[in-house]
């Protein structure tokens, strides 16, 4: 094995660059719940496989004991040798067998598992930065496909709670990734605008969301989100369907951006829609966009959540804030609607909103963003309360009462 720490190899170049101090790296991710890393080719041949002294170790069960090996030659070119694995060794796309020589930003899949081939410059120039962007969106891209259809995608949830007691009432279902490029909701977005799938991507977060939140009991309300493309497609209803059928007798509240509420046509079929699934329905970010509190006359939702930038850090704004955002609390609790504020970070932001009559909050005050494995405890103890209550019913009613 040769060190090329040690040595100088002749790298490929770009034009008006020096050659004489590059290295090649492989851009990925070994386990899901780690960050994007680079991993030096450092010798040769480099090793990858499941072995322990593997040169990249990859421990999961897709890849085989000796996968494949990456050799850099005396002229600086790097080749790619399948080693006879299980599960295949592909460059961009296309499975290879033998041996192939691979370049800069190709794109290799040891079995399920995704790495970018890149060049380290010791004077790296923004021709560099802008090329790694670019392919790193590329990456993302390729993953987008194991994010829809092999279980990617990693939801969160946010507590909602009743102001008066901060009792949990129900959880906002938030989308969350592992797989690199794809962590945040804006890079799964993005790259699923790149696709035109920006539907897809929001349907599989609603029904993973609710198939992981019904481990808080059927009585938790789990707010699922949309995508504005969604909305005016009857694809909506048919993915309502499925969320429903996969939680018969779970509480779902469905989120729409309150500007939506300025379609009569289209809220109309979608209330009808809700109504035969007992779906509730909430206007999110209301306070921001086109909707006024005319049209809450005509199509009245369960929730209105009052957005942050009405309600976050209420406490330190003026008096003649204060009272508008109260005004509109009153008016929409006249309604029969119920008003939730986004945005509550601070105990003293949470007692003037009790005080200005809002039923419910949601922020980091309460609780941020988690997995469903934070709340473990909070579903042991659900499920020992539900428990002692059918196990009091059953008690009682073996005994007979005499009048």
């Amino acid at each position: 094995m040769i060190d090329l720490n040690a040595i100088s190899s002749n790298y490929p170049q770009q034009q008006g660059e020096s050659s004489s101090n590059c290295r090649w790296f492989l851009t990925g991710q070994i386990d899901p719940e780690q960050p994007n890393r680079q991993f030096p080719i450092h010798s040769t041949p480099f090793s990858v496989g499941r072995r322990s002294d593997s040169s990249l170790h990859l421990p999961d069960g897709c890849i085989s004991k000796n996968h494949a090996e990456i050799i850099v030659s005396d002229d600086g070119r790097l080749m790619l040798r399948e080693s006879g694995s299980t599960n295949g060794t592909f460059v961009n796309g296309e499975q290879i067998s033998g041996e192939r020589e691979i370049q800069e930003n190709d794109l290799i899949h040891f079995a399920a598992l995704v790495f970018r081939v890149g060049v380290q410059q010791e004077s790296a120039t923004s021709y560099h930065t802008v090329h790694e962007d670019v392919c790193d969106q590329a990456l993302a891209m390729i993953q987008f496909e194991k994010l829809i259809s092999d279980g990617g995608l990693y939801p969160h949830f946010q507590p909602i709670v009743q102001l008066e007691d901060q009792a949990f009432v129900g959880y906002e279902v938030l989308g969350r990734s592992r797989l690199f490029g794809l962590q945040t909701p804006y890079e799964m977005f993005h790259a699923a605008s790149q696709l035109n799938m920006e539907s897809q991507l929001s349907e599989a977060f609603r029904l993973r969301g609710v198939e992981i939140g019904t481990a808080f009991g059927p009585d938790s309300n789990l707010f699922v989100n949309t995508h504005p493309k969604e909305l005016n497609n009857s694809a909506l209803y048919d993915s309502l369907k499925e969320v429903r059928e996969a939680a018969p007798e779970q509480k779902i509240t469905l989120e729409i951006h309150e500007g939506a509420a300025t379609n009569m046509n289209m809220m109309g079929e979608l209330c009808s829609v809700l109504k035969d699934l007992n779906i509730m329905l909430a206007f999110d970010d209301f306070g921001v966009g086109k909707a006024r509190l005319v049209e809450l006359g005509e199509v009245r939702p369960d929730f209105l959540k009052f957005d942050m930038k009405l309600t976050n850090n209420i406490e330190h704004a003026s008096i003649k804030r204060q009272e508008l955002v109260a005004l509109f609390a009153t008016l929409v609790n006249n309604l029969g609607i119920q008003t939730l504020a986004e945005g509550v970070e601070t105990r003293e932001c949470h007692e003037i909103l009790v005080q200005m009559g809002f039923q419910l909050g949601q922020g980091y005050y309460y609780g941020r963003p988690s997995p469903i494995s934070k709340y473990e405890l909070e579903i042991e103890k659900k499920s020992e309360d539900s428990l002692r209550d059918y196990q009091d019913t059953e008690s009682s009613s073996i005994f007979t009462h005499d009048d």
